[in-house]
């Protein structure tokens, strides 16, 4: 769906454009400022009035490993883990479940965790072909829309694969809203799996009223225009007191353990074939889940100080269908081989040297430490004098290494006890307090798309509509707050527009986001549509009076709350953006 309001600026000599109405407007009666939020249920009032629910539990949705904890309102200081799951991989002390998810042939769910592993594993060959079966999905939907349904990402059946799960979502009643791990207001990710879209509705029939914009499919005398004008209002940040600003937004990537994994992989491609390993996948995805568990053990175990050579089991269905395969054994195939930094044991086990676990190491701990040297060097963040390495990989003894060898100078590396659930422990006190974190710095660029006056020379040639004589320009992006800066906990962002057309009688306002501050157009590369509120227009009274639109975000605990008046009717419509459960 392309952008609902389509808007151009009023000249600036109309009463809303005066600073003084910009800031008190309120007194004037011209735009007064939304109402504030209702209380958030985990703020507490100077009377230590007990909130409205009983327990707060958090998720962590982690790209290896998820697990959740739990803490009762009644005694805030205890926070409880989640018990001892089923099953467990040998050599391995697991305080989570695998982030593993099996469907039924149907696409039905049928577990989580270790039971989603067992059961797959239980499973037959020919039988695991036409189940849906994913592993260590969750960077895959931080970069692709999940909606579509699991196998449309990435595959078919069988095997490790990618799809869409929603880590959680907000509620209220007994229990706390359940808070992911991944900060606030984020919305890299794709936009879960319901129909609708963040709660707003599934406006099925928006091509009955349409909106400006250069969708070709959409008639042009079906779009009703908007255009904004100059902004009225827009409150001034609540600088509570409290923690200072965060010096940057959470900038996290895709270096994480699975790289190891992934290096894992290719040293086994260059040894065996990529087109065996394929094939062996696909064939064999019970003895790949078996392979994988057993280089886990080994990769957790891995430490710089180590020396001696590791042992990693093969499945015997490996070492057969290799045969089978290829037609010769596999340790003919490590003789063959140029990579000399492993060997066959005659235990029947490939045998991995020092040296060899050390370079599947290299990239990924590379990556991370770079990353980590180019946050420090950013004016915001000079002076850090600690730095906390948090998170499962954390607990590696290589990478701890390596951080220490390469930032130990500039800042002191601390790594808390249990630092594999530090992040879930976390995200609970966050749930018991929310007010903890009064300032955030925004991670993206927010705004709706708009329709504004075409300057030639300014705008592109390709954004020019004609419409009744008028120039304009398309899929302007407008933005309400940019990526880096500071939002403060209840600050309001407001905007003020005008119908263009008297008669329009609906109006459309897509949301969007972005991940860089200097977004034009809608259309750029990384744009994402989040959010979409419609309003109905009633008729207005007096001849010539002028429509007028207030558009607000007002950002909240967890959440960003969209807002969209008609002043002359008072009609309201309101929308919930939560990018927790991307």
């Amino acid at each position: 769906m392309k952008p609902c309001a389509n808007w151009s600026r009023v000249p600036s000599g109309s009463a809303g454009s005066s600073p003084m109405a910009q800031r008190g407007s309120a007194l004037g009666g011209l735009c007064p400022h939304p109402p504030a939020l209702p209380p958030s249920p985990w703020q507490r009032s100077d009377a230590h009035t007990a909130p409205s629910f009983a327990v707060v539990v958090a998720i962590d949705f982690g790209t290896t490993s998820s697990g959740y904890g739990f803490s009762f309102c009644s005694d805030p200081e205890a926070i409880h883990m989640m018990r001892k799951w089923e099953g467990g991989d040998p050599g391995v002390a697991n305080q989570k479940t695998p982030t593993c998810l099996l469907l039924t042939p149907s696409g039905a769910f049928h577990s989580f965790g270790y039971a989603a592993r067992d059961a797959f594993h239980r499973l037959q060959p020919e039988e695991a072909q036409r189940w849906l079966y994913f592993d260590k999905f969750k960077m895959k939907i931080h970069g692709s829309s999940v909606r579509a349904g699991p196998a449309a990402l990435h595959g078919g059946p069988g095997g490790a694969k990618t799809g869409g799960c929603r880590a959680g979502t907000g509620g209220h009643g007994d229990g706390g809203g359940i808070k992911g791990k991944g900060g606030l207001w984020r919305g890299r990710g794709g936009h879960g799996g319901t129909g609708g879209t963040w709660g707003l509705g599934d406006w099925g029939g928006w091509r009955e009223w349409g909106v400006i914009g250069p969708d070709p499919g959409l008639p042009l005398p079906q779009r009703p225009e908007c255009h904004p004008e100059t902004p009225i209002g827009a409150e001034p940040p609540l600088r509570a007191r409290g923690p200072p600003d965060p010096p940057t937004a959470s900038p996290g990537g895709p270096c994480g353990a699975v790289g190891v994994d992934v290096a894992f992989e290719q040293l086994l491609c260059r040894i065996f074939g990529a087109d065996f390993m394929a094939s062996f996948k696909a064939q064999r995805p019970a003895a790949w889940v078996d392979l994988s568990i057993a280089f886990e053990a080994r990769k957790r175990a891995a430490a710089p100080s180590r020396c001696a050579p590791v042992n990693i089991s093969l499945p015997f269905s490996f070492i057969d269908f290799y045969r089978r395969h290829r037609g010769h054994s596999v340790e003919t195939a490590l003789r063959r081989s140029d990579v000399k930094l492993v060997k066959w044991s005659s235990q029947g086990m490939l045998r991995v040297s020092a040296e060899a676990m050390s370079e599947l190491f290299q990239p990924t701990v590379t990556s991370i430490v770079q990353h980590i040297d180019a946050l420090l060097k950013r004016p915001e963040v000079r002076g850090v004098k600690f730095l906390f390495l948090v998170g499962g990989f954390a607990e590696s003894a290589v990478l701890q290494r390596a951080v220490q060898a390469a930032l130990g100078t500039a800042c002191r590396v601390l790594i808390p006890q249990d630092a594999g659930l530090s992040i879930l422990k976390g995200a609970v006190l966050f749930g018991l307090d929310p007010t903890a974190l009064r300032v955030r710095r925004s991670p993206l660029t927010y705004g709706v798309g708009v329709l504004n006056k075409f300057i030639e020379g300014k705008h592109p040639r390709e954004k020019l509509l004609l419409k009744d004589g008028r120039r304009w320009c398309s899929d302007v992006f407008e933005k309400f707050v940019c990526a880096e800066q500071s939002v403060a906990l209840g600050e309001v962002v407001q905007r003020s527009y005008c119908p263009a057309r008297s008669g329009q009688r609906r109006t459309v306002i897509n949301i969007y986001s972005c991940a860089r501050d200097d977004v034009l157009f809608i259309t750029e590369p990384g744009v994402r549509k989040c959010g979409t509120v419609s309003l109905e227009l009633p008729e207005l009274g007096g001849v010539g009076e002028r429509r007028e639109i207030r558009a607000s975000m007002q950002f909240g605990d967890a959440e960003i709350k969209v807002t969209a008046v008609d002043v002359s009717s008072a009609r309201t419509v309101r929308a919930t953006i939560d990018f927790l459960s991307d």
